[in-house]
């Protein structure tokens, strides 16, 4: 984990290494600390024992999937923002995740 910037924390939650790094020096290069987890299980754990700023989510994770995280998150009652970084392009999967509370849904090219 790198230690938290002056902007705060962002948790990426990515099981591609190259796609997870590509986010965390675009994000470390705007000021924030940076940690990064591999699956959903280990995110959802980070994310009630550091409490991000905003949360980079990936649908596709092993274990609990992105939008399982989400779900949890939210029936916890936590509203950190929540951005969902996916392959996944469908419509369908689109609104579930916004439907789900996400702030917003990026394909990945």
């Amino acid at each position: 984990m790198e230690p938290a910037a002056d902007r705060g924390l962002v948790l990426i939650a990515e099981d591609e290494p190259a796609i997870a790094d590509i986010e965390r020096l675009y994000l470390g290069n705007a000021g924030f600390g940076v940690h990064v987890e591999r699956d959903g299980d280990a995110a959802l754990a980070a994310v009630r024992r550091l409490r991000p700023v905003a949360i980079v989510l990936d649908v596709g994770l092993p274990g609990l999937d992105g939008i399982e995280v989400c779900r949890a998150l939210r029936a916890d009652g936590d509203w950190t923002p929540v951005i969902f970084v996916t392959a996944r392009d469908d419509e369908v999967d689109r609104v579930v995740g916004l439907e789900l509370g996400a702030d917003d849904y990026l394909t990945k090219p």
